[in-house]
């Protein structure tokens, strides 16, 4: 299509920016319409070639913006897909190890210290016997959710393994962390699962492990694995004796 006449290609040439700028995510300012007015072309004059191109120009900056908010969905999903759990909406391993390798950081640089909480829940493997794999995964969704909601926005809770969690204490000491780990203990034991009309009882292990930011992510986690390791042989013989 050929527009011969300056108005209508000057008007073109400042539709195409605002295209570009639409495209770009920059502000559109006053809009499609304004530019086409700064442009010096009263909608009295504009010739149906020069209407057309306009609309042409219109219908590819609305293309453009669905498909810039289709591609934000897509990261914002595929973000979501790569830190979270397969099983339930907390942090997977990986996410949880880039959060404590971070609050190390931060701990190291600042000198405050924070901690994680290391649980293991009790018994799946006879709830996964007695009332099948779904009461299992069940029971993990539960236990996640009683440490949501137990802890602050600002800390972070990941599993880590099969029947493990991390909980991330930020800016928490060894002392606190131990204090807040019986409570989290404390709120597992007294919420037993729904299950089909009856109600199976949980309870969880746990280790603490505070840090200063000298450490790695591995040897944190380790440390507070064999933590909740000693607690749990500790439970163990005392149900014993």
């Amino acid at each position: 299509m050929e527009i011969r006449d300056t108005k209508s290609l000057s008007s073109i040439a400042a539709v195409k920016r605002a295209v570009r700028r639409e495209a770009s995510g920059a502000p559109a300012a006053a809009g499609i319409e304004e530019t086409v007015s700064l442009a010096g072309i009263p909608e009295a004059e504009m010739t149906p070639r020069v209407r057309r191109a306009i609309m042409g120009l219109l219908g590819e900056v609305d293309r453009l913006r669905r498909e810039l908010e289709d591609s934000r969905n897509r990261i914002a999903f595929l973000e979501r897909l790569a830190d979270e759990d397969s099983l339930m909406p907390i942090a997977n391993r990986r996410a949880f190890v880039r959060e404590l390798s971070r609050m190390m950081g931060f701990a190291q640089r600042y000198g405050t210290p924070s901690s994680i909480v290391y649980f293991d829940l009790n018994g799946l493997k006879a709830i996964n016997d007695q009332c099948g794999h779904a009461a299992g995964d069940a029971a993990l969704q539960h236990v996640a959710q009683i440490l949501v909601d137990s802890v602050r926005n600002t800390d972070v809770v990941g599993r880590i393994g099969g029947d493990e969690f991390g909980v991330l204490l930020v800016q928490t000491d060894e002392e606190t962390a131990r204090r807040k780990a019986d409570v989290l203990a404390a709120a597992i034991a007294a919420r037993p699962l729904p299950w089909q009309g009856k109600e199976i009882a949980l309870s969880a292990a746990y280790g603490t492990y505070s840090f200063s930011g000298g450490e790695n992510a591995a040897d944190a986690l380790d440390a507070a694995d064999r933590a909740m390791y000693m607690l749990k042989k500790q439970q163990r013989s005392q149900a014993k004796g």
